[in-house]
């Protein structure tokens, strides 16, 4: 598949209105007084037909200590990799009538199915299966109104409950991307960045707003915007965002528990049989979430994550699942895979300065075991 090149860009004017940075697409908001996506209100869903789901989904819930009571139990045929329109309306009904009303959020314990017809099976289950957020050929789909929103709000107000998968391609796999992500919490490392600028010039796109995050994080993180088509031999990454059809050398890295990383390409989702390198080759490398579309999205830039909108919600203590959520402006065709409660930066505070750049706020220490008022790099 080829990503046919857009015009998108032309949407993307640099401006900065109201304390929202749009070539870098972020609107900050200094008021956010913690994560709310937690291990309290993520409901897990299990397929009870897929023995492996189902193993995915106890091992989760004990090293997560999610509440019995928020393990969502559905039964279909987990073979192919497209679940049906009818058998993804039987299960939603019976998932939303399991669903219990503090529940912000789902994590999916199968790797197969990963899409329902033209929809990702995170965005069918994150938003309900609906054809305003597919699209055949180069033409946006329905957006998220709270895209770029760098501040705590309930998803359920815009009445989305974002998704992700806990998949691999093995079991070990899965069960490494868990450790990794509860490993992760608290951590706070000094984030190392990479944005690729590539040879494939269609896929890379978002290169228009990494000048902006460059600066606009120097203080938080070590940014690198480098003129290649992969990293090789690079240790500590947290953040990777490039544009290939294939990335390679991705065995030599050595990312942080936490990390983040997606290649903009057209079927990145598309977790087997497809010609492009699918996602799951992030999370076998060591990388804690990533992010694919499962149908031709031409390079709109609102189809892919946002690379400043992940890292300055990330940086400023959200779940991942959120941070990532936040970031893809139309995320219908897009599959997103990973540990969703990884928190690396939990109780972190950013604000911007004067001069426009993101800048930790320091608090001072409260409790040096529990490390939740440890200040911040």
């Amino acid at each position: 598949m080829i990503l046919a090149r857009s015009k998108c860009i032309s949407l993307y004017k640099i401006y900065f209105v109201l304390g929202c940075f749009f070539l870098s697409g972020i609107c900050f908001a200094d008021d956010k007084p913690g994560r709310s996506i937690t291990n309290k209100n993520l409901a897990v869903i299990v397929n009870d037909a897929d023995p492996l789901s189902k193993e995915v989904a106890e091992y989760y819930r004990k090293k997560r200590l999610i509440p019995e009571e928020n393990i969502i139990r559905v039964s279909f045929a987990y073979s192919n990799e497209t679940m049906t329109v009818k058998t993804f309306n039987r299960v939603y009904k019976k998932v939303k009538k399991l669903t219990n009303k503090n529940i912000q959020a789902y994590v999916l314990t199968w790797t197969l199915p990963f899409r329902v017809k033209c929809m990702s099976i995170t965005s069918a289950f994150a938003l309900g299966f609906d054809e305003a957020y597919c699209a055949e050929g180069c033409k946006v789909t329905r957006g998220m109104p709270y895209y770029g929103i760098n501040k705590e709000f309930s998803f359920k107000d815009y009445n989305v409950l974002p998704t992700m998968m806990l998949a691999g391609n093995t079991r070990l796999s899965i069960f490494n991307l868990i450790d990794r992500g509860v490993v992760s919490d608290y951590s706070r490392p000094k984030a190392k960045v990479y944005l690729l600028n590539t040879s494939s010039n269609d896929r890379t796109v978002r290169s228009v707003y990494f000048p902006n995050i460059e600066r606009m994080f120097s203080k938080l993180s070590d940014v690198k915007v480098v003129n290649q088509d992969y990293l090789e031999n690079k240790k500590d990454i947290m953040f990777y965002f490039t544009g290939m059809a294939k990335v390679k050398a991705l065995d030599t890295n050595q990312f942080s528990p936490g990390a983040v990383a997606d290649h903009l390409t057209s079927a990145g989702g598309m977790l087997f049989n497809t010609k492009q390198m699918s996602v799951l080759s992030w999370i076998d490398a060591g990388v804690t979430a990533s992010y694919g579309t499962v149908e031709e999205p031409c390079n709109f830039l609102g189809k892919f994550p946002n690379p400043g909108v992940v890292m300055s919600n990330y940086l400023n203590g959200d779940a991942l699942i959120e941070a990532y959520w936040k970031s893809v402006q139309m995320p219908g065709q897009g599959l997103f895979v990973g540990e969703p409660l990884a928190s690396p930066y939990n109780g972190c505070s950013i604000q911007l300065n004067a001069n426009g750049n993101f800048e930790f706020i320091n608090k001072k220490p409260m409790n040096y075991v529990l490390r939740e008022s440890a200040n911040c790099h």
